[in-house]
């Protein structure tokens, strides 16, 4: 017997008990039309959730595109930052190149002070500021009495002294004799020319004392000591005066003025330029037309560790009187013919171990370290005299950190050079102090 047998069988028996069945017999059979508005409802909610489903679906794809969008500029953004944005300038070549302007310090050939060598009231005084005296020339008088009577005093000892000489030295000379004849012991022979002996020598003291003295007293006349003005006074009549520079006060100053020295600090960079014998040019601010030659006539040998300059000087005459002691100059030292140098903004510079540095950008926007040799220093700008040419692009104010090979990037902008960025040198440029 086949399914389609049993199923017939089945369904016989399922009519059989509904009709034998009060309640279902009452009923009746179910209509059809039930079963087809059933699945009728069903529809648009299955509908509705594929919709749901398919927006889910959309809106969970949205959201994982927009964060990978997100992440993926933000790996951008970092590595954007990660490279430094640069400011870069081009050097300018210098317009100073055929001389060396360095600030000096004009200074008298001889300059003293004039104090007393002994103590006393000033009774006059001969020379006032801006008198020309000759060596030896009179500026002062003083009264010494003490001394006077500290003088007499030993005149009166050195009597005494060449008194008590004569007399030791005659009985000396009595007690050699009458030890011949045998009169006297050797013993008061040996004690009366001891006794000779020391008053020789206080014969000699006495006269060195004297002459102290009359050393000492005679500097109660203040003298010029050399050919010179006078450009200070600074005692007058009836002052007490004391001696010596510790305790006593100056009395005169004086210079010479005939010839002058010039003191001037030479870059290190330029210090192998510099030799005895260059004729350089003084231009003073108060005489801008006029210039006054000077020679170099001497060096310190040796570079300051603090400043790394060289010590120079220099002498001018000074016949005219023209030049003062104690002016500020303008000294213009020549530099050899075709010698380069460049400028450029003294935030460039690099201080490193092995020395100075400037950081520049090659063609693949990397960082190039090249050593510099640096000149003098304009303030804001600095001279570049080796290491760099026109067309380096130098970075402005690069971070100690930077190293050759650093990836930078360009900001955005017109191309600056190095004379743009700050003002012009003013004529007081001083040398560079270098590390």
């Amino acid at each position: 017997m086949n399914d389609i047998e049993y199923r017939q069988r089945d369904t016989g028996r399922e009519g059989a008990a509904r009709r034998h069945d009060p309640a279902t017999a009452r009923e009746g059979p179910a209509p059809a039309h039930d079963a087809g508005g059933a699945q009728s409802q069903l529809r648009p909610l299955k509908r509705m959730a594929l919709v749901a489903l398919i927006a889910g679906v959309v809106v969970a794809a949205w959201g994982i595109y927009t964060r990978l969008q997100s992440r993926t500029a933000l790996a951008q953004l970092a590595q954007q930052t990660a490279v430094p944005v640069v400011d870069v300038v081009t050097p300018v070549k210098s317009q100073l190149a055929s001389e060396l302007l360095l600030p000096g310090n004009v200074e008298a050939f001889s300059d003293a002070p004039i104090y007393a060598r002994t103590n006393g009231y000033l009774t006059h005084w001969y020379a006032d500021i801006g008198t020309h005296l000759k060596a030896g020339q009179l500026l002062a008088e003083i009264d010494t009495p003490e001394v006077d009577a500290e003088y007499r005093q030993a005149q009166a000892d050195l009597a005494t002294a060449e008194a008590n000489n004569r007399l030791a030295q005659i009985t000396a000379a009595r007690y050699q004799k009458l030890r011949a004849t045998g009169l006297v012991a050797q013993q008061d022979v040996d004690n009366a020319q001891g006794d000779a002996d020391a008053k020789k020598a206080q014969l000699e003291s006495a006269r060195q004392n004297l002459d102290r003295l009359e050393q000492l007293k005679s500097f109660n006349r203040i003298t010029a000591p050399f050919d010179g003005v006078v450009t200070a006074r600074k005692v007058d009549v009836g002052a007490l005066v004391t001696q010596g520079s510790t305790s006593g006060q100056e009395l005169f100053h004086m210079t010479a003025t005939r010839r002058l020295r010039i003191y001037i600090q030479v870059p290190e960079s330029y210090s192998s330029l510099i030799r005895p014998g260059l004729v350089a040019q003084l231009t003073l601010a108060e005489r801008p037309n006029r210039s006054y030659p000077a020679k170099v006539v001497s060096t310190a040998k040796a570079i300051d560790s603090t400043t790394r300059t060289l010590l120079t000087e220099l002498e001018a005459d000074n016949e005219s009187g023209e030049l003062l002691p104690g002016a500020y100059a303008q000294v213009h030292l020549p530099l050899p013919p075709g010698l380069a140098s460049w400028r450029l903004p003294s935030d460039a510079l690099l201080f490193r171990a092995d020395g100075l540095h400037v950081a520049t950008v090659d063609a693949n926007n990397r960082v190039l370290l090249k050593s510099v040799r640096v000149g003098r220093d304009f303030g804001e700008e600095i001279e570049i005299l080796s290491g760099i040419d026109a067309h380096d692009r130098v970075i402005i104010n690069p971070p100690d950190s930077v190293l050759s090979g650093d990836p930078v990037q360009l900001r955005a902008g017109p191309s600056v050079t190095a004379s743009s960025t700050v003002p012009a040198a003013s004529p007081g440029d001083a040398p560079a102090a270098a590390p």
